[in-house]
């Protein structure tokens, strides 16, 4: 073995062995930590919302935030930033690479995952999704992104450095009466999509519970308009809890279904993170601790109202739900850890991109008997209700725009009837949504 080489295995064995030290790997004990980093862009750089003009203003300053969790064998990280995606190419893939490197901590077991605020900055060539929507990268910040890779990668070795001895528990909560979806159906079978509500229309807003389980909010027009039937949604809330051997919560993750635009476009020179903001900070002023958010199916619900002060109360009631479950969640320090990643492969439509098919990637993280599928898109209800029911898991959550953005992922029928999401917004082929739905309950079925 040359010095070169053998330096170079010495110096590999001791980032691994340091990043099971600081991370606090110990035989039969459950250790656990949170933190986060400012990630707020300074002011002058575009906004996603704020169609090239400067960003002039801060509402509200963004986060990276993680949760760090090891056993005996494994660490999972869990990084939730308030950025609008994280893709593979230039956040994600950086990030667990450094996160990696300097912790020794599995790649598959590092979940990087964006909250999807609309008013955070525009640092993305957004690789994977219909051209149009595409950006020149000599127009982002390169210095901006530079930095925000390694303040992801920082959330995590803050978080290591103070690992102790905790108990993890989670409960599901629901949330239906902030949201609707915005695909109501027409008489002739058209999707007729509908971004935002006015005022009296919110008003008539009524809460359904079909015979198949499903929840749909449903809405009235006034005549002459024909009646839209509205598809369902996902109020589930997750409410994740991480403890000290005191009882006193280190850390918490707050889980909802429904797109962060309240502020956008609003205020769109606004630097926010939107109502998730707020959620957070309701329990972290009553609790402590440090609250991350995962989005769930979002793809098609939208709040119903929006505006800064619908913005506050939205996150509000969602802040309320989590920490009502919060109370009562039962927390145990000998849950099982596991992780597992799957590449898979989803068609695109002919002419929108330079081959036939893209790569990205799927994820399941296992806390006990609390599942986190992360899927790598703005992935409709109606895919993941269809996952989570053949799933079979009573605490199964799916983190979307996990990992990756690769544009909405519909389900077989929304290509039928027609709409933003599986026309301007995705250039994904009929029958994706089917595939993610297969390799996302495979990859489910390997860590039960």
């Amino acid at each position: 073995m040359t010095t070169r080489v053998a330096s170079k295995w010495f110096f590999s064995i001791i980032v691994v062995l340091f990043g099971h030290c600081v991370c606090g790997i110990v035989q039969g004990g459950l250790r656990g930590a949170c933190a986060k980093v400012d990630i707020t862009p300074p002011l002058g750089i575009t906004l996603i919302g704020s169609q090239g003009k400067p960003s002039d203003a801060v509402m509200d300053e963004l986060y990276a935030r993680a949760m760090v969790i090891s056993d005996d064998s494994n660490t999972i990280a869990i990084i939730s930033a308030d950025l609008l995606y994280t893709p593979m190419e230039e956040i994600a893939g950086p990030v667990r690479l450094a996160v990696n490197q300097q912790l020794g901590i599995p790649v598959q077991n590092i979940m990087v995952c964006a909250t999807h605020t609309h008013s955070g900055p525009e640092v993305f060539t957004r690789l994977k999704i219909p051209r149009e929507g595409r950006l020149d990268a000599a127009l982002i910040d390169q210095a901006y992104l530079q930095v925000l890779v390694r303040k992801l990668a920082d959330s995590v070795s803050i978080a290591c450095r103070n690992v102790q001895d905790v108990r993890l528990g989670a409960a599901m909560g629901r949330l239906p009466e902030v949201l609707y979806n915005r695909r109501p159906i027409t008489s002739d079978g058209r999707a007729k999509t509908t971004f935002t509500v006015p005022p009296e229309i919110a008003a008539t807003r009524k809460i359904e519970t079909t015979g198949e389980g499903d929840t749909r909010v449903t809405l009235t027009f006034p005549a002459p308009q024909a009646p839209l039937e509205f598809g369902p949604v996902d109020p589930m809330v997750l409410a994740l809890r991480m403890e000290d051997m005191s009882g006193r919560l280190v850390g918490s993750i707050i889980g909802f279904g429904c797109h962060p635009v309240c502020i956008y476009p609003y205020l769109s020179t606004t630097v926010s993170a939107d109502y998730p903001a707020f959620a957070r900070r309701v329990v972290e002023q009553a609790e402590g601790g440090i609250s991350l958010f995962v989005l769930g199916l979002a793809g098609n619900t939208v709040p119903l109202q929006r505006g800064p002060k619908a913005c506050e109360k939205m996150g509000k009631a969602l802040g309320g739900e989590a920490m009502k479950r919060l109370q009562w969640v039962t927390t145990a320090g000998d849950v099982t850890l596991k992780a597992a990643t799957r590449e898979i492969t989803l068609p695109v439509r002919a002419g929108t991109s330079s081959g036939d098919s893209i790569s990205t990637e799927i994820q399941v993280l296992r806390l006990g008997d609390t599942y986190l599928l992360g899927l790598p898109g703005e992935v409709l209800v109606e895919v993941g209700l269809a996952i989570k029911k053949k799933a079979g898991i009573e605490n199964l959550f799916i983190v979307t725009l996990a990992n990756d953005a690769v544009g909405y992922v519909p389900h077989r029928q929304a290509y039928e009837q027609g709409g933003y999401e599986p026309e301007s917004g995705t250039h994904l082929a009929s029958g994706a949504g089917e595939i993610m739905i297969e390799q996302a309950l495979a990859l489910i079925n390997e860590v039960k």
